[in-house]
Order: structure tokens, then C-alpha cells, then sequence
């Protein structure tokens, strides 16, 4: 049987935090909470950049606040890219001794023309519920479900990021020393 550990994520958006629950299972036996974190970046993060640093600080501070065993930030935004922009979800885990693992989760693409609004920083769930009439899609089946018709949702694409940033916890013989978090936000931040 896995050991117990308490896990708190940086949002109290069930989505992510039914998403977290699912794939701690894998590491432990997983007692989940969320908690009511800054990102500290744009409410519509734009590049890699801004993603990265809005869930490494979700996860540090939801470490911080709460005092568990691992904090997930978990952080949806835009990269644009020569073909348009792709919307990406990526996760981070903090834990306990400051270090950090990350992970990604399928990205998909927009609609080019709502690039003009995305970089003026309106959020994507305004863009969608102005477009298609759906409120709170971000804390449902998410854009993506509505795309795929169900297929694929904003929980299936955030437990996959948290996954990926699993993987090294799963394997710690193949990671035997994982980034340090403030290492690494110190480096997003100085690229500002």
C-alpha cells in the first residue's frame, strides 16, 4: 500500500484539483485540498515564459501556505507560434526540500483570429463564452471538450501535464536530483 501525503494545489478549481487527486494515486495515497493562490503572472499568460512562472509560483505558494508534502501549480495559456497560437497547460510539483518537476499536457490550436484579443490579455474563457455562449467553461469540460466533443477535457489535459511532472517522482533512480524551484522562477523572472 502507498504511503499517505498531503497534497495542495495552487487553485480551487475542482477541474485541477480532481485532476491532481487522480494522478498522485500514482505516487501515494494522496489526501488533496486546494488553496487560493497568485499566479503572479497575466490572468492570459502568453508564452511559455509567463505559463512556467504562473505554475511554479502556484505550486511554491501553495507549498508555503499550507504546509504539505507537495505543492501543483497547475497553468493554461498561449504560446504563439508560426502557425498561430496553441493553448497549452503545464504543471509543477514542489515539494517539501524546494525541488520541482515539471510537465505538459497536449496543446491545440485556436482560432487565428482570436490572436489579436489574446495578446490585448482578454482571457481565453471570455473569447469562448462570447463566441459560443458557454460560461464557466474553464471549470467544466473546458474548451478543449467542446472541440473534441467530450473526447478530450480540461481535467484529461490537466492530469496529463501532472503526469509528465510525475515522471521523475515515479522514477527517482533515473532523477536523482530534480531543479530547485526559486532556482528556476529566479530565471523565469529574469527574462522579464
Amino acid at each position: 500500500m502507498a504511503a499517505a501525503c498531503e497534497v495542495v494545489v495552487g487553485s480551487l478549481n475542482p477541474v485541477k484539483v480532481n485532476a491532481v487527486r487522480r494522478a498522485f494515486r500514482l505516487l501515494c495515497d494522496p489526501v488533496v485540498r486546494g488553496a487560493k493562490v497568485a499566479s503572479g503572472v497575466p490572468a492570459q499568460p502568453i508564452g511559455l515564459r509567463e505559463i512556467l512562472l504562473g505554475a511554479l509560483n502556484r505550486a511554491t505558494q501553495a507549498l508555503e501556505a499550507e504546509g504539505a508534502d507537495y505543492g501543483v501549480g497547475i497553468e493554461a495559456g498561449t504560446i504563439v507560434t508560426e502557425a498561430g497560437p496553441i493553448e497549452i497547460q503545464v504543471a509543477a510539483i514542489s515539494d517539501r526540500s524546494g525541488r520541482v518537476s515539471i510537465g505538459f499536457s497536449q496543446g491545440f490550436m485556436l482560432p487565428l483570429h482570436w490572436l489579436d484579443e489574446l495578446l490585448n490579455r482578454v482571457e481565453l474563457e471570455e473569447i469562448v463564452t462570447k463566441t459560443i455562449g458557454r460560461r464557466d467553461i474553464g471549470e467544466k469540460l473546458g474548451f478543449i471538450g467542446y472541440l473534441t466533443y467530450g473526447l478530450i477535457t480540461r481535467t484529461e489535459l490537466s492530469y496529463n501535464a501532472v503526469l509528465m511532472a510525475l515522471v521523475p517522482r515515479l522514477n527517482p533512480n533515473l532523477y536523482p536530483r530534480l531543479p530547485r524551484a526559486q532556482d528556476v522562477i529566479e530565471r523565469l523572472s529574469e527574462r522579464t
